[in-house]
C-alpha cells in the first residue's frame, strides 16, 4: 500500500490545514451576540467581491489578507457574513461587496484563491476560501428553488429564508472526486483536458453524480474519461475548492487494466509515467505539473515520493 513520504507526510493540502480559526456556528442565528461581536474593537473584517479579496506583502516576507476594524469597514447590512472566532477571541467577518474598495497603500492588490491560497497563512486562507464559498452561493441562489420568491439572508450568510414559502435553503456542495490511478507496473496515469496548455498532465477526476458512492465514482470517471478499469480505491485526503462549490475527495487508485482509451472530449491525452518517466518528463519541459494549489499535486507526490517542480 502506498503510504506518505517524509516529503510530502508534513505538507498541508492548501485550503485544509488547521486555521485556528473555530466557526462557532451556534452563534450564527444569536443576533444579540453577533451585533455585540461586530462593535467590539478586536473584530477583524475584510470585502470580497467576485472571488477576490485585498491581500498585501509584508515587509518580512509574509502576504495577507488586508483586514480592518468593522468601523472602518464599508456601510453593510445583508451580506455581512460571520466567519468564526480565533482562540485569542478575535471575530472575523467578510463583506460581499460589488467591488473592492481603493486602497491609498498601493502596494495592496485584488486576488483570488488560485493567487492567494500559495501565499497567505492558513488562517487567512481558511478565511478566505469559507467568504468565496459563501459569496458564490449567494450570489448564484438568490430565488427560492421551491416557490421562485427573492429569499433573504439569515444566519450570518449561512441560510437564505423564503418570506412566501418559509422553505431554508443552506448554502451548497458538490463532491467531486480526484484520483491517482496506478497500474500493476507502479506506473501513474496522468490525463491532459482539452482546453489546458500543450504538456500540462494531471490526475483525473470528475463530480459524484447522484445516487452513487464515491468509490463507484472514481471507477466511472476513470473508465469514462480514460477507458482504464479500476479495482480497489484507497481515500486519502479531501480539499475544498469553491470553484464555484465543490469538496475534491483524493483517493489513490489501483486499475486492472492497462489500455487507454480516452473520451475525446473532457480529456484529450492520457498517458502511463513510470517515476523515471515522469521526471525525465518534467527535466525536458515536455510535461508540466499541475497546479501546486490543488490536492491533484499532493496525489502525484505521495506516489512519486518528492516534491513536484513548481508550475
Amino acid at each position: 500500500m502506498t503510504t506518505w513520504t517524509e516529503h510530502t507526510a508534513d505538507r498541508p493540502i492548501t485550503f485544509s490545514a488547521p486555521s485556528g480559526i473555530d466557526r462557532s456556528a451556534h452563534h450564527r442565528l444569536d443576533e444579540a451576540w453577533l451585533a455585540a461581536a461586530w462593535s467590539h474593537p478586536t473584530t477583524r473584517v475584510f470585502v470580497v467581491s467576485g472571488g477576490q479579496a485585498l491581500i498585501d506583502d509584508t515587509p518580512d516576507g509574509r502576504t495577507e489578507l488586508i483586514m480592518t476594524p468593522s468601523f472602518e469597514a464599508p456601510l453593510t447590512e445583508a451580506h455581512r457574513y460571520y466567519l468564526g472566532t480565533d482562540d485569542e477571541g478575535v471575530s472575523y467577518f467578510a463583506l460581499q461587496k460589488d467591488s473592492l474598495p481603493g486602497r491609498i497603500d498601493q502596494s495592496a492588490r485584488p486576488a483570488g484563491l488560485r493567487e492567494a491560497g500559495l501565499l497567505l497563512s492558513p488562517r487567512d486562507a481558511g478565511l478566505l476560501v469559507h467568504a468565496v464559498a459563501l459569496e458564490n452561493w449567494q450570489r448564484l441562489h438568490r430565488f427560492c428553488s421551491r416557490c421562485g420568491e427573492r429569499t433573504v439572508i439569515a444566519a450570518a450568510g449561512h441560510i437564505r429564508r423564503c418570506p412566501a414559502c418559509g422553505a431554508e435553503h443552506y448554502p451548497r456542495t458538490d463532491p467531486a472526486v480526484i484520483m491517482l490511478v496506478t497500474d500493476e507496473e507502479d506506473r501513474a496515469l496522468l490525463g491532459r483536458q482539452v482546453h489546458w496548455p500543450e504538456g500540462r498532465f494531471s490526475t483525473l477526476a470528475g463530480f459524484v453524480e447522484p445516487g452513487e458512492s464515491i468509490e463507484q465514482s472514481v471507477a466511472r470517471e476513470v473508465y469514462e474519461e480514460a477507458g482504464v478499469v479500476v479495482g480497489d480505491v484507497e481515500y486519502v485526503a479531501s480539499q475544498p475548492w469553491p470553484f464555484p462549490s465543490s469538496l475534491m475527495l483524493g483517493f489513490m487508485a489501483r486499475a486492472t487494466s492497462a489500455e487507454i482509451q480516452v473520451d475525446g472530449e473532457e480529456i484529450e491525452e492520457a498517458r502511463w509515467f513510470s517515476r523515471e518517466d515522469l521526471r525525465a518528463a518534467f527535466e525536458s519541459g515536455e510535461v508540466l505539473p499541475p497546479y501546486g494549489i490543488s490536492i491533484a499535486a499532493r496525489l502525484i507526490e505521495l506516489w512519486y515520493g518528492k516534491p513536484l517542480p513548481k508550475p
